[in-house]
């Protein structure tokens, strides 16, 4: 059993209690041997009061003793079990907050990061990029007749294809991208340290890979295409003007005949 701190202390406290009751004892016992051997009756008197000063401090340390055993330690082991109970459970709730916070963060249905997320990530970026002077990407993508997909084949397999878009994001993307589901069918790519010629080939990759995935759904087998808008940070301007002119370019993509990608 592992003791706690203020326990081994008390453990502590009992071994000089009972040590202290041992040489006392000893010194009585000794006095006492001592006086029997005297013969003068007033100094016989003077040693058997000291032991019997010995034997009552002795008597004292014994109740002291009783009494930290009986009463003190079972309280200290109360406590002890009382504060094991809370920090267990404020633990416990730490971790309920992180999975709270983390749902909050988080797309229900595609795991990926939400919008919230989306947004205080945008910021961040462009704060610590605007430090280092580096250029930082914003793609939005957006899956072109979505609508249609749920209309025919029901939300069920709609579903499966924004669950199936979300997991080719995620693994055409970078680590330090960040990849979200902005809401319905649309998603962003955060790209830093990207420049407008790089950015193109990236969506580019991209924009062909969701078009070239074969969705499986029950007995439904379908292709779905996608329209992406770039822009590329000027380095002056806030997350909310960069977000507004890659949707510029987005709705220019869907415009022009969608499938496609305009910056």
């Amino acid at each position: 059993m592992r003791l706690h701190k203020s326990e081994a202390a008390f453990f502590v406290f009992v071994a000089v209690i009972l040590a202290a009751g041992i040489v006392i004892f000893h010194a009585y016992d000794l006095l006492f041997s001592i006086a029997k051997g005297l013969g003068q009756s007033g100094r016989f008197d003077d040693i058997v009061y000291v032991s019997k000063l010995l034997f009552g401090a002795g008597l004292l340390l014994a109740t002291g003793l009783f009494f930290g055993l009986f009463f003190i330690f079972p309280l200290i082991r109360r406590q002890v079990k009382e504060e094991n109970k809370l920090r267990a459970m404020t633990e416990t709730l730490s971790v309920h907050s992180r999975n709270l916070e983390r749902a909050a963060l988080t797309d229900g249905l595609t795991g990926m990061q939400n919008r919230r997320y989306f947004d205080e990530a945008l910021k961040e970026y462009l704060d610590e990029f605007r430090r280092v002077d580096k250029p930082v990407g914003l793609m939005i993508v957006d899956l072109d007749h979505f609508k249609q997909i749920n209309d025919t084949h029901g939300h069920d397999v709609g579903d499966e294809v924004l669950k199936a878009v979300g997991n080719c994001l995620r693994d055409m993307t970078r680590y330090h991208d960040v990849v979200a589901r902005l809401g319905g069918e649309e998603f962003a790519v955060v790209a830093p340290n990207m420049e407008m010629e790089t950015m193109m080939r990236f969506a580019e990759r991209i924009r062909k890979a969701i078009g070239g995935m074969a969705i499986v759904s029950g007995n439904v087998r379908l292709k779905v295409t996608a329209s992406v808008g770039i822009a590329i940070w000027d380095r002056k301007e806030t997350a909310d003007a960069l977000y507004r002119r890659a949707d510029q370019q987005l709705y220019q993509a869907k415009n022009t005949g969608r499938n496609r990608v305009c910056a």
